[in-house]
């Protein structure tokens, strides 16, 4: 997914840039803190990074989120840091370590970029009172944007729910045989679940868990607002398909083109105008 700017937060009088990948994971200009400090940001942000307890905590970050870090190199800064000939800039700590948590991004939005978590331990450095004026918009643009997506999420959850039990609806009626064990019938709709997680997500719903342990919740409840409202079409749909006798492997494949019409068609749909609705408000 391309990188983009998200939102801006408003710091006592400076404005700092967001931009996100998955909608989770956030990154905060570098940069635009730096200018509370200085009319030469990266002069400032280099100078942080010379510091010891930078590059201790930069290389914690990186152990506990980069699978691909390296840290032999990260060993070598952190046996250089604090000498008087030490200099690091953004894009060697990249280059040699393999570092996600910072980013260096050119274009109109360009700068210097790092994870929320490493961006407040900057704001930390360069004013602790400054930070605070970080935090405090941050948190108001979340409760905003949560705001406004909350409405729209629960809706499609709840279509979701209903399409989930003309669905199962479907599987009883026409694929649950008489003679099936519980056991059998339980793997009936699961199967079925799970042929849907598929053609959606490319995964079942065990492995999402297990390639996300620390994520609360199942799959759908850590999708997005597209991804529910296709999955609730898509079983509907996979309901009239069993009534017609079409077997799983036909019915993968029409669904898969179906969901991938849907979910071209939605990409740039504001979802947001739900909240303008009747009814909509929070």
């Amino acid at each position: 997914m391309e990188k983009r700017i998200k939102e801006t937060i408003h710091a006592n009088g400076i404005d700092i840039g967001i931009y996100t990948e998955d909608f989770r994971n956030e990154f905060i200009s570098l940069t635009d803190i730096a200018r509370y400090k200085s009319d030469e940001p990266f002069s400032v942000i280099n100078n942080w990074m010379r510091n010891k307890d930078t590059i201790l905590f930069l290389g914690l970050w990186e152990s506990l989120h980069n699978n691909d870090f390296k840290p032999i190199e990260f060993d070598r800064f952190k046996n250089e840091a604090g000498a008087n000939a030490f200099t690091l800039s953004p894009q060697r700590w990249i280059e040699k370590t393999n570092a996600i948590g910072i980013n260096v991004k050119a274009g109109r939005y360009g700068g210097t970029f790092a994870h929320s978590d490493i961006a407040f331990e900057f704001a930390s450095w360069i004013s602790p009172e400054f930070k605070l004026y970080i935090i405090k918009d941050y948190q108001r643009l979340k409760f905003d944007e949560n705001s406004k997506l909350s409405l729209g999420w629960n809706l499609n959850r709840e279509m979701s729910k209903l399409n989930y039990k003309i669905h199962t609806d479907a599987i009883k009626e026409y694929l649950i045989l008489p003679e099936l064990t519980k056991e059998q019938t339980a793997y009936k709709y699961a199967n079925e679940a799970d042929m849907l997680n598929v053609v959606l997500f490319g995964c079942t719903a065990a492995e999402w868990k297990k390639n996300n342990p620390k994520e609360k919740g199942n799959l759908r409840d850590n999708t997005g607002i597209t991804e529910l409202l296709v999955l609730a079409n898509m079983e509907s749909y996979n309901a009239i398909q069993i009534e017609q006798g079409k077997t799983m492997s036909e019915r993968m494949i029409i669904l898969h083109k179906m969901a991938k019409k849907q979910i071209d068609a939605m990409k740039n749909y504001d979802f947001g105008v739900l909240k303008k609705l009747p009814g909509g408000t929070t």
